[in-house]
């Protein structure tokens, strides 16, 4: 058990509160265990920030950016459970996911004015987040570049029904207030490369502690200036986390959220004449008539049903593999039952 007082403790500007507490006093980490925030990972180092001050720490199971951990005589001896994880389909295609952000409140889905591919990205990175169990918020940055500003907000609206959408200027400052007041608690920033995610950063945090690159005018991508993902306290409260850009975004276990970042869809869906309508060529489909009747846009509900094979091949991945660790336990137990009948006829 660890023994941490409050008296003057910092834990609660990174977010520490009477529940982690409790996960705290209930874990198996040994006496004089610290509390601590995970705020960057490496190779086979983690950096806590703690009461008293940056420690590193070598981690005894996987941690992510954003965990609360027990830390002793250097090594992580506990994670406390996540209350949220953002995570995506692993980016080499194993059928294991890629943790970005542990225990997340607010996600900062940037995507920069003049994109070209923004509103699949968004469609995308908003399921992801509403899967986390956090609240997305859509962040269009480079605001002082773009010559349609409302047409492009109205856009991004329809593009994620029900969420925030703000749009900003970290050059002129327009809009940081804005970001500021809808980042609460723990903010990830997630988008492309050449998003403007450290500048924004930078902005939020009120001084240039993040390096920030040019963008390529050929093709407007950027350079990963970020190449770890860091956690940082913010000078209005809260913590926020700076990402590399992401070029691939796949779904993983996100039936729940691709259906919330798709609502309009799911909400036509109730009225289709079959409960079970594939919303092919069915009699009385609604999201069909919907799409002839151009209520729905079509590429939306394409996007809809890609996100939603993409889930479910994701989710078959899991289970061949799982199904195949199975079956090498078994032959395990086979071969060492074996071992041991031979063992005991000599």
């Amino acid at each position: 058990m660890f023994s941490h007082s409050t008296h003057d403790s910092v834990l609660p500007t990174y977010g520490w509160d009477s529940s982690w507490e409790q996960l705290a006093l209930s874990s198996d980490a040994p006496a004089g265990s610290v509390p601590g925030r995970v705020a960057r990972v490496d190779r086979g180092r983690v950096d806590v920030l703690t009461d008293t001050g940056r420690v590193h720490a070598a981690p005894r199971s996987a941690c992510a950016v954003g965990d609360w951990v027990l830390v002793h005589d250097g090594v992580v001896a506990a994670v406390l459970p996540r209350r949220t994880t953002l995570a995506r389909a692993a980016a080499s295609g194993r059928s294991e996911a890629q943790v970005l952000a542990a225990n997340v409140d607010t996600v900062l889905v940037t995507v920069p004015a003049g994109s070209t591919s923004r509103v699949g990205r968004v469609e995308r990175l908003v399921a992801l987040a509403w899967e986390s169990g956090a609240t997305p918020v859509l962040v269009l940055t480079k605001i002082d570049r773009c010559d349609d500003l409302a047409g492009v907000l109205a856009e991004l609206a329809l593009a994620a029904p029900g969420v925030e959408v703000v749009g900003v200027s970290a050059v002129t400052g327009e809009g940081v207030d804005a970001v500021a007041g809808a980042a609460q608690g723990t903010t990830v920033l997630v988008g492309p490369s050449g998003a403007g995610k450290s500048t924004l950063a930078n902005a939020l945090l009120g001084t240039d502690l993040l390096a920030v690159g040019a963008v390529r005018a050929v093709d407007d991508k950027g350079r990963h200036t970020t190449v770890h993902r860091e956690l940082l306290p913010l000078p209005t409260g809260g913590v926020l986390v700076d990402t590399p850009g992401l070029r691939a975004v796949g779904v993983r276990d996100a039936a729940e959220g691709i259906d919330r970042a798709f609502a309009d869809v799911v909400d036509l869906a109730e009225h289709c004449r079959f409960a079970d309508c594939a919303h092919e060529h069915e009699p009385g489909c609604a999201v069909r008539a919907a799409v002839d009747a151009d209520e729905l846009p079509g590429r939306r509900f394409e996007a809809y049903r890609k996100l939603r094979r993409e889930d479910e091949w994701a989710a078959a991945r899991t289970d061949a593999r799982l199904a195949s660790e199975r079956r090498a336990r078994w032959k395990q137990v086979t071969k060492d039952q074996r071992a041991r009948y031979r063992a005991r006829g000599r």
